[in-house]
């Protein structure tokens, strides 16, 4: 388990639950950096100041916000660590909620939620509770001078934190009519026939970062001098028979699910075995 992002105590009711919180995911993608197409040479970034003609250190750098044109308040770490907050400190559970309730637009980060030794078990009766009650607690944490909505939810005997967006954070677009065009009852009728076929439990491990894999190929292709094989042109947009293009799609739904099913009765009866 990596170093924890903030310590502080779950409040429940009376009960105060020593935790710290940890990042759940990491940003896999490959990075690149930027050279001088003259000299393949490596660019660094300086912060240039034009009032003084130089190039600023970090360490001299303070926070400004901007009140009026090219007016600015200073803020200095101490004036953060005054912030008169709760949420610095303590994540106060404030409402309980159904997970359906919460739209996925608000999900910002994932966070896991660990008890200390002292909180054992008021952690433990919080998350049983939440499971039995099938239900999401609503809080407040403040984390990298940033006060947050957040939901806490039981998952695979972990509590998660998951950062919320605040409702004027959402961009919000009036809704609209939808398109004027008729759908035949059959051509609906398999269209809802396609999906069943489709229809499937979500087991993440079976996707993979295609275009990761693209280019890393692509990196080991230039590594090694070899050819690098250039993606297929995409076919052109044309007119087409919708109903023939669903029974299509049905057929070739049905012929990938029956090659599926003995490699599905095959894991199955491995993960029975095991």
């Amino acid at each position: 388990m990596p170093r924890s992002i903030w310590k502080g105590a779950v409040s429940f009711g009376m009960i105060s639950i020593p935790v710290k919180l940890f990042g759940a995911t990491e940003n896999k993608d490959i990075a690149f950096r930027q050279l001088h197409a003259e000299c393949g040479g490596r660019l660094k970034q300086q912060r240039w100041c034009p009032t003084c003609e130089r190039t600023v250190e970090f360490s001299e750098l303070v926070k400004g916000f901007e009140h009026a044109k090219e007016q600015h308040v200073v803020l200095t770490d101490e004036d953060f660590s005054k912030l008169p907050l709760a949420s610095k400190h303590t994540i106060e559970l404030s409402a309980f909620v159904k997970a359906e309730e919460i739209d996925p637009v608000y999900y910002e980060h994932s966070y896991y939620l660990e008890p200390e030794e002292t909180g054992i078990k008021p952690f433990a009766l919080l998350m049983d509770a939440l499971e039995e009650k099938k239900l999401t607690a609503v809080a407040k944490v403040a984390i990298r001078n940033k006060e947050q909505l957040c939901a806490l939810r039981p998952h695979n005997g972990r509590l998660m934190l998951e950062t919320l967006f605040y409702p004027d954070e959402i961009r919000v677009q009036d809704p609209v009519e939808k398109p004027d065009i008729k759908v035949s009852k059959k051509e609906l009728q398999m269209a809802m026939s396609l999906i069943d076929l489709m229809l499937d439990k979500f087991e993440p491990e079976k996707y993979t970062d295609g275009y990761r894999g693209a280019l890393s190929q692509i990196i080991e292709a230039k590594l090694e001098g070899a050819e690098i094989m250039q993606a297929p042109a995409p076919k052109k947009g044309k007119v087409i028979d919708l109903m023939a293009a669903l029974k299509a799609s049905v057929e070739a739904a049905k012929d990938k699910k029956d090659s599926a099913a003995p490699k599905r009765a095959g894991r199955q009866r491995k993960a029975a075995a095991g």
